[in-house]
């Protein structure tokens, strides 16, 4: 179903503001956690923050292991019976979990809430799906970006919302989500059409489910398998910022939610503004390889600085720097984008998924054992800056394949 204008019928673009609500809300959801999750661990299990940063990773994992397992899943379920039952089951079951997250009595329930919030948060499959059945070719690229924008909108409004929200107790934000995920739910059901026609779908194959199959074609293009491990690397090393940021901050700067919250906001927006404004100027001016040297380098020396810093103030300052960062990611997937044919160039792109999809279930365990091991009681060397440390550490190593590889094809700004 799609429109020969590029500007969507109004139908549609109500329909496109439940697609986008439902990331939105979504990544909320994740970021609405991070400042509030270690109090609530230590409120629920009675332990140090030490202790409560083990169990943060562990939730982090189970969280980004269903997204894993169940995208590809949830994403075929659409195409065999459509975009709407998928999306609005997802929407509700996000609306469930954080009700069951707010009263959860004991550290099971919050990995119960994790999981159901995993598979849920893999609907994203499901919300880009529907964008292309409802939005022409030509206007396909600007409804995307539109996704991506929501997606980062939601990753700055969580932890700010998370952090001031927590003052008046752990169970308000996650009541504050459930309301607007069952308000969106409610409008959804409402307004959303479903944009899969019955002669398109397709039938649910387990086949075509699995999650392993993009990882493994990245073998079948050996030249991506340089660029990959740089990402993987990469990928390891921001890890720490989503598992051990405000276990960090709460044991080295003795910072409230409120105060982590507000850090994580402004993350998200000199990220957004490095990424949105910056990208494109910079790739033109001195190419993707050489911007994604210094995105990579300035990873490196604001991991060095968040290990070394002594005072919460300087925390904002190398915020900044970090942002730089941003222009990693984009020039390092334009790069490998040059190895491969305009056909499977669908492809690459479940792969570089994949990839990141693994580094969220393995960076998170790293860095949270990491940290406990420098900050529990009896410790040889007390370290809260370790992961840090260890985040340095794999973005030099990132830094030097990275000087190692060479792309096949001159670079195209």
């Amino acid at each position: 179903m799609s429109h020969s204008s590029e500007t969507p019928a109004p139908s549609h673009r109500l329909a496109l503001s439940v697609v986008l609500a439902s990331v939105l809300l979504d990544m909320v959801g994740i970021g609405i956690v991070v400042p509030v999750l270690p109090e609530m661990i230590r409120a629920i299990s009675g332990s140090d923050i030490s202790q409560a940063s083990v169990v943060g990773g562990w939730l982090f994992v189970a969280y980004s292991a269903m997204q894993f397992l169940c995208g590809p899943a949830i994403g075929n379920l659409s195409d065999a019976f459509g975009r709407r039952p998928v999306l609005l089951a997802s929407i509700l079951g996000l609306g469930l979990d954080y009700i069951v997250t707010a009263f959860a009595p004991s550290v099971g329930w919050l990995f119960v809430g994790r999981i159901i919030a995993g598979i849920c948060g893999a609907s994203y499959t499901t919300a880009n799906a529907y964008i292309a059945d409802i939005t022409p070719p030509e206007g396909r690229a600007k409804a995307f970006g539109l996704i991506g924008a929501a997606f980062g909108i939601g990753f700055i409004l969580g932890p700010a919302i998370g952090g001031l929200l927590g003052q008046f107790g752990h169970k308000v934000p996650f009541l504050a989500a459930a309301a607007c995920s069952l308000l969106n739910f409610a409008f959804g059901y409402f307004v959303l059409p479903e944009s899969l026609q019955p002669d398109m779908r397709r039938r649910f194959r387990w086949s075509r489910a699995s999650p392993f199959g993009a990882v493994a074609a990245l073998r079948r293009q050996p030249a991506l398998t340089r660029w990959a491990i740089v990402l993987l690397l990469f990928f390891l090393a921001q890890a720490v910022y989503v598992s051990v940021w405000a276990y960090s901050a709460i044991a080295r700067y003795g910072w409230s939610e409120a105060q982590i919250g507000i850090s994580l906001a402004l993350v998200g927006i000199t990220s957004a503004l490095v990424q949105g404004l910056l990208v494109a100027p910079i790739i033109r001016r001195i190419g993707e390889r050489n911007a994604a040297l210094i995105g990579v380098v300035a990873a490196c020396l604001s991991a060095i600085g968040y290990m070394l810093a002594s005072e919460g103030w300087m925390v904002y300052a190398l915020i900044i720097l970090g942002a730089i960062q941003g222009l990693a990611m984009p020039a390092i997937n334009a790069l490998m984008s040059h190895e491969v044919p305009a056909e499977a160039q669908g492809e690459l792109q479940g792969a570089v998924a994949s990839v990141q999809s693994l580094a969220s279930i393995l960076g998170p365990l790293l860095m949270t054992q990491i940290f406990a091991a420098f900050t529990a009681p009896g410790a040889p060397v007390l370290f809260p800056g370790a992961p840090f440390a260890a985040a340095a550490v794999l973005f030099g190593a990132s830094t030097l394949l990275l000087l190692r590889t060479s792309p096949r094809r001159s670079a195209s700004a």
